[in-house]
């Protein structure tokens, strides 16, 4: 039977492989109309352009994907650990060597050659993860085991952070998805959305007044979101002592607004909105010492947690936040519009993509890009050229097509037969989805604008390497099936 086993050989995916050679001659007819000049117009294959480099790149991406298709599996399982030192030993080197390009530490410079090892160590921290959870009798949820993935993911992200380039560093984070799928509670998820939610809305209304809106009503919204979360999980668990302790929290603070809304008492929503939040927690440390059960201490911490978090929004954005970070996010806010300044990327790119309207100008024929009113636009904004130029059907068709990408993906990453392959695959699927999320979001004005690639059309060998070598080492591992 072993003999059967070892013996199997599967096929390539090639319907991803498809969509892979979709993306990356799109991207390269994207990149030479981002960069096309009426005046000094060059050949598509001229290496002295960005379509011509672009072209190099592609070329050699396609020689690294066959390589990749050669190797056994099992190189990437023995030495996942081995590429994970290095990689953290690399990015520790560029920190301290790397030339300042833009504000960032973040590129080693080799003659022409400029590669960005943040890149690389995505694949790196996925092959790392997939090694920790492929150990036997490995249980996410041990403090020890949890601790480690956890080291594993924030080690490069701080790196990278003091690179100055936040927008990567924030991928890695993106693998929560992984450790979700592999048995993480979907708690940690909600606590994460909260923590938004919280920064988003503590930073927008954070004065006293602005308008018809106060620090009263802030509070407000922190009491409605743990109320929601705490009335579903009684109703789900059955529960009705936290039933009961969420409804007459929540009859003080709603007493508390009648009462000032129509005149009888001047009540201020904060002291109420603050005692509800004490009753709440109060009650939920006595049941946990009572029943001695975690998921009361859990809730409770959570409630502390809110009020804590909202709290350190102002000092956070005001004193650790660059002050080109913090100028982005009150953009995407709406509570600035500068756009001379770091709303200038933004806007420029919403009229390029609104200018496109349904069908679009033509390929060569957008004015937004050509006259380089877009920033960045072969890079970062390369998705302006496509809205522009192909109009509603070709953005949406990009978009389609990475949909299907992803959901094969996820297709794949299930039908592993190891919790090695399974564990990669969710962790190509969850750096996927991040970037895919976050550029459109960039440059639709509905994420800050952060410096994420859009993958396999961005500009750049670094990245068209680094999401080759993702994608293919779990082809290969895909192929393979079966236990290595």
């Amino acid at each position: 039977m072993q003999n059967d086993i070892t013996k199997e050989k599967g096929r390539i995916d090639w319907w991803t492989v498809l969509l892979y050679l979709i993306f990356v001659v799109a991207g390269w007819l994207n990149i030479y109309a981002a960069s096309f000049d009426f005046e000094n117009a060059i050949g598509l294959f001229d290496l002295s352009g960005r379509a011509g480099m672009q072209l190099v790149w592609i070329g050699s991406s396609l020689v690294i994907a066959f390589a990749t298709m050669k190797i056994e599996p099992r190189f990437f399982d023995s030495f996942s650990l081995l590429f994970y030192a290095l990689g953290i030993t690399l990015l520790l080197i560029t920190l301290v060597v790397a030339p300042d390009i833009k504000g960032s530490r973040s590129w080693l410079v080799i003659g022409p050659i400029r590669l960005q090892p943040a890149e690389f160590m995505k694949f790196i921290v996925a092959l790392t993860i997939a090694k920790v959870f492929s150990r036997h009798d490995f249980k996410l949820m041990e403090l020890r085991n949890l601790s480690l993935v956890a080291a594993i993911i924030l080690l490069p992200t701080i790196i990278v952070i003091l690179q100055s380039e936040t927008g990567t560093a924030l991928v890695y984070l993106s693998l929560i998805i992984v450790l979700y799928r592999e048995g993480l509670p979907g708690g940690f998820i909600f606590t994460g959305l909260a923590m938004i939610v919280y920064f988003v809305v503590g930073l927008k209304f954070s004065e006293e007044e602005i308008g018809i809106f106060s620090r009263g009503e802030v509070y407000t919204i922190i009491i409605i979101i743990v109320f929601t979360a705490g009335m579903a999980w009684s109703y789900i668990k059955r529960k009705r002592v936290i039933q009961i302790i969420l409804g007459i929290a929540s009859f003080i603070f709603l007493a508390s607004y009648l009462l000032s809304y129509t005149g009888i008492l001047n009540v201020d929503y904060g002291i109420s909105a603050i005692l509800s939040l004490a009753l709440i927690t109060t009650y939920l440390l006595f049941l946990s010492l009572r029943y001695w059960k975690r998921i009361y201490l859990m809730m409770a911490v959570f409630v502390i947690g809110s009020f804590v978090f909202l709290e350190s929004v102002e000092y956070v954005f005001d004193d650790v936040l660059q002050h080109h970070q913090r100028q982005r996010i009150k953009v995407t806010l709406g509570m600035e519009e500068d756009l001379l300044g770091a709303g200038y990327h933004i806007g420029q790119s919403k009229i390029a993509i609104g200018s496109g309207a349904f069908r679009g100008k033509g390929y060569l024929n957008g004015t937004q890009t050509k006259l380089k009113y877009v920033p960045e636009q072969d890079t970062d904004f390369i998705f302006c050229t496509i809205g522009e130029e192909q109009g509603f059907i070709g953005a949406s068709a990009v978009l389609i097509l990475f949909l299907i990408f992803i959901l094969r993906l996820i297709f794949l990453s299930e039908r592993q037969k190891t919790v090695f392959g399974r564990v990669y695959g969710y962790g190509v699927v969850s750096i996927f989805v991040f970037h895919l999320i976050v550029n459109i979001g960039m440059v639709l004005g509905l994420t800050p604008v952060i410096g994420i690639p859009l993958p396999f059309f961005s500009y750049g060998g670094s990245s068209l390497w680094g999401f080759t070598i993702l994608l293919f080492i779990f082809l290969r591992i895909d192929k393979s099936r079966k236990p290595f």
